[in-house]
């Protein structure tokens, strides 16, 4: 199975790349895996990333293309994958569309968790994470048993600098001027794009994206 999961911040898409993970023991690829493995590992690719990332600038396609390319050859990705979070940009789709060819490899879905807005905002606004271990939470639904104490391991439960409403609102509008734009690329150029209906329980997302898949 090869799969690309698109979708605003929020939509779910973590969630059910771990699930589909799990079930069907595909690598699971993320552009912010990468990035900090390559810089953690200084490799030429990393150090170079770096330098745009210590100065606040967005790492160029051609170098998150790079790195992707270099991540696909590897031995786990020979039984499938999924990316989650790439490609960002249509220079991106278009550059993976075009390795992705040279490399025989064809993809078996695209797969867009729709999610509105309001529901986004609400979601990570109230998402709760622990400090320590990584845990999460959500402060309506799901919070600690005890109020900022994570139940795993007793570390300190936080709200992310980046779950606050302003933050979550200026990656949303970022999402639809950069990413969304992808969505009608693949829509015009491939067969494969579903469109999954994300606001519903992340079981009943699963199931929908794997008859979908």
């Amino acid at each position: 199975m090869r799969i690309i999961l698109l979708g605003p911040p929020g939509s779910g898409k973590g969630t059910q790349a771990a699930k589909l993970r799990e079930r069907y023991a595909i690598a699971h690829i993320s552009t912010g895996d990468i990035l900090r493995e390559n810089v953690k590992a200084n490799t030429e690719l990393g150090l170079k990333a770096k330098g745009f990332m210590d100065s606040g600038a967005l790492v160029p396609d051609d170098l998150i293309v790079s790195m992707m390319r270099e991540r696909l050859i590897r031995p786990d990705c020979a039984e499938g994958f999924l990316l989650d979070g790439f490609p960002r940009t249509v220079p991106q789709a278009q550059a993976l569309d075009a390795m992705l060819e040279k490399m025989n490899i064809r993809l078996d879905a695209i797969v867009l968790l729709d999610v509105p807005d309001d529901v986004v905002v609400s979601r990570l606004t109230n998402r709760r994470v622990c400090r320590s271990c990584g845990a999460i939470y959500n402060a309506v639904s799901q919070p600690p048993k005890q109020e900022g104490i994570c139940d795993k391991c007793g570390g300190k439960v936080i709200q992310r600098d980046d779950d606050k409403e302003s933050v979550i609102r200026e990656r949303l509008a970022v999402y639809r001027k950069q990413t969304e734009p992808v969505v009608d690329y693949y829509r015009r150029t491939s067969g494969l794009l579903a469109v999954v209906d994300a606001v519903h329980s992340s079981d009943a997302v699963l199931r929908y994206l794997e008859a979908k898949a």
